[in-house]
């Protein structure tokens, strides 16, 4: 096999075993830096991808992640927080990890060849037509990832490719291809280090323009939180505060009477009921910023026409 650049050895990697702790932390800390860089060369590949999955979120598909190693720990991270900070449903989100549960606890090498539980693995999660499936792999040449991007796209899936070399197979493979170029690791082929910092952060920008495009956000608030801890039921309140511009228990009691819904956020900032609410963000397409128009455009036609009726006593005069 030809030495790809994710198994180069590094230009500061001489010597390292010998250098004093701190010269050492700070070579590595360098070396992320440097990684993390090159998620700037892949912002156009990045947003054509959250546009698709957006789209398919939107329509009711699936969004799908499979990998293996350490790029499947940086998927796993990415998918299981998207419930929590955007609303989006758990059973939307499926994981396709090399060696299943047991990844969590061995993350052994060998199910990153298993190519046929790879085939299982899409076939279990019924990714197809009106899906979307992500695949990661470091080298991009990944057995299991390759197997799951194939089999998505037979089945109908869009596809994306995460990969930190350029050509790799997965890359060719995808509807849209995000390539990762970063550096050779200081240690030679840990891309636990760079390439899957770098793998976290477009992970992270994919999803979160994709929950932008959805509506999860408004200004820099996660509007669709799940507000399931003390903390997060804290958070919501003051979001909803800071939008309405209600005090912070007046969100909460508005919160608590929707049952920590968005539509408690509206109630506040004016909407005349949890079932108005909820109509005027099916109206549209449960973005809040159109909603929140919608009720100050109603408020203000409410506010004319009461100015417009004489008081009571004038009429006749």
């Amino acid at each position: 096999m030809a030495e790809t650049r994710t198994e180069a050895l590094h230009q500061n990697a001489e010597g390292l075993d010998i250098q004093a702790p701190d010269a050492i932390l700070s070579s590595l800390a360098n070396a992320q830096i440097e990684a993390a860089k090159a998620v700037h060369g892949a912002i156009s590949a990045i947003a054509k991808a959250a546009e698709i999955i957006a789209s398919r979120l939107n329509n009711g598909g699936k969004l799908a992640y499979a990998a293996a190693g350490s790029s499947g720990l940086m998927a796993l991270a990415d998918a299981l927080e998207l419930p929590g900070t955007f609303g989006i449903q758990r059973d939307r989100i499926a994981i396709l990890i090399a060696g299943g549960d047991d990844a969590f606890k061995t993350l052994a090498g060998g199910p990153e060849d298993d190519t046929d539980e790879a085939s299982a693995a899409v076939a279990a999660a019924r990714i197809g037509e009106g899906d979307c499936l992500i695949a990661v792999s470091a080298s991009g040449s990944t057995p299991y990832a390759v197997r799951a991007i194939e089999d998505a796209r037979r089945r109908g899936a869009a596809t994306i490719a995460i990969a930190n070399n350029k050509d790799a197979p997965l890359l060719r493979l995808a509807d849209i291809a995000i390539l990762l170029e970063t550096p050779p690791e200081l240690i030679a082929g840990s891309t636990r280090m760079g390439a899957g910092t770098a793998q976290k952060i477009a992970l992270n920008m994919l999803s979160t323009l994709a929950a932008i495009h959805l509506g999860h956000v408004h200004d820099g608030y996660m509007v669709n939180l799940m507000a399931d801890n003390i903390k997060l039921r804290d958070r919501a309140a003051r979001i909803v505060a800071a939008i309405s511009g209600r005090d912070r228990e007046d969100a909460a009691r508005l919160l608590e009477k929707s049952g920590g819904e968005q539509n408690g956020g509206l109630d506040a900032a004016g909407a005349a009921s949890a079932d108005a609410a909820e109509k005027i963000l099916e109206g549209t397409g449960q973005k809040l910023r159109p909603a929140l128009s919608a009720i100050e455009g109603s408020m203000g036609q409410k506010a004319s026409v009461l100015k417009a009726e004489p008081e009571k006593g004038q009429q006749g005069d």
